[in-house]
Order: C-alpha cells, then sequence, then structure tokens
C-alpha cells in the first residue's frame, strides 16, 4: 500500500502552539501588561490593524534588558497537545513551520528542540543590550502569513492543497483561507468563521479531522 502524500503543516506560535502571548509576558516585566492585552485582544478581533498594535505594544517595552527574553522563554507553556501533535507529524514525515507576529529571539529557541527548523517571526530591536522599543525589517503581519505559508510549500515543493494552516485571531484568516485546509484554535470569531474547522482544548485533537486521516 502506498504512503499518503505529505502535507505541510504551519502554525500560528503565540495562544496557539503556546498557551499565552509573547509580548504580553514581556509587558510583564516592563509593567505594561494591562494596557498590551488591551491592545492585543483588539487585534485579534480585527478591531485594528496588526502592524500598528505591533508597534504600540512593543513601544511599552523600552529599555527592558536583553535577558528578559531568557526569563521569558522559560515562562512560555506549550498548548496542551502541541508537544503530541508535532511529534506526530514527525512521525509521518510531515514537514511543520511556524509563522508568528510574535518575536523570533523566542520562537527560534522555543521551536528547535521540537524539531522544528522552519520559523519566521517579527524581529526586535536590540541596542547595548536593551530593547529600544521598536522592530527591526517587515512586519509578519496578517497578509506577510500568508505569503509565509507560500514560500515554506514551495521551498518544500509541496502543493498549496496540501498545506495545513492553524491560528487563533484575525491575523492569521488570510493564512488559514489559502491552506488547502485551514483550523481555528481557541480563536476568536474573525477565525472561526473563515477556517474550514474550529478545534478547542488539545491542539493534538486536530488529528481527528479528516485532511489527517492516514
Amino acid at each position: 500500500m502506498s504512503q499518503p502524500q505529505p502535507h505541510l503543516l504551519v502554525m500560528d506560535v503565540d495562544s496557539t502552539l503556546i498557551t499565552g502571548e509573547v509580548v504580553e509576558m514581556l509587558a510583564a516585566h516592563a509593567g505594561s501588561e494591562a494596557l498590551v492585552t488591551q491592545i492585543t485582544q483588539r487585534a485579534m478581533r480585527g478591531e485594528i490593524d496588526f502592524a500598528a498594535s505591533l508597534h504600540e505594544r512593543v513601544a511599552t517595552l523600552a529599555g527592558l534588558p536583553q535577558s528578559v527574553l531568557t526569563d521569558v522563554l522559560a515562562e512560555v507553556e506549550l498548548s496542551p497537545g502541541a508537544r503530541e501533535l508535532v511529534a506526530e507529524m514527525h512521525a509521518r514525515e510531515w514537514p511543520v513551520g511556524l509563522v508568528s507576529g510574535g518575536f523570533i529571539e523566542i520562537v527560534t529557541p522555543l521551536a528547535a528542540p521540537l524539531g522544528i527548523t522552519l520559523t519566521r517571526a517579527n524581529a526586535l530591536e536590540i541596542v547595548d543590550g536593551r530593547l529600544t522599543g521598536r522592530v527591526s525589517g517587515p512586519v509578519i503581519d496578517r497578509a506577510a502569513k500568508e505569503v509565509v505559508l507560500r514560500e515554506y510549500a514551495a521551498s518544500l515543493g509541496i502543493p498549496m492543497e496540501r498545506t495545513i494552516a492553524i491560528g487563533d485571531g484575525a491575523n492569521d484568516v488570510d493564512m488559514v483561507t489559502a491552506a488547502g485546509f485551514g483550523i481555528a484554535y481557541n480563536a476568536k470569531p474573525t477565525l472561526c468563521a473563515a477556517a474550514d474547522a474550529v478545534v478547542r482544548d488539545r491542539l493534538d485533537a486536530v488529528l481527528e479531522l479528516p485532511v489527517f486521516a492516514p
């Protein structure tokens, strides 16, 4: 019997692969958590432009020492079932990629022990060992996430109809609708309305969906 053709699984990170929002965790160290959480929620509901919200939230982090990134990485918790889902993808030899509106300084070291090498996220500007309150380079926003999904698929020679995208907020809509199969995980109504399937509680519950059938 022939093996099923591999699919590419691309996931958002904050509130999808992990339980929290890294920018809020950083803000807790800067004393701006309440404000940043409010802005994050509005952005995830699609009420405000993501790029503008990102700049506004990162600005509150100015002056934090670079070492805060190590502290926050230690605080990050994987979503229930995340490790099991990634392990199953590796067992099937299905590639996994991450694309995040968060920060590459957290995403890359988070991905490494999970065996995930495809990572894309925003970069925090750091000067003289401190966060400047700015990001460097283009922002990974809603449109950019779809572009990254397509780039991952093209680089692996996997057609878009065999791509699967998982996210939780309005920032994931373009990626989720562009994928061959899009999944909303513990998601805001905007994304639930756009997705092919809605999953709650454990992330590995997606494995019960037909697209994952052996």
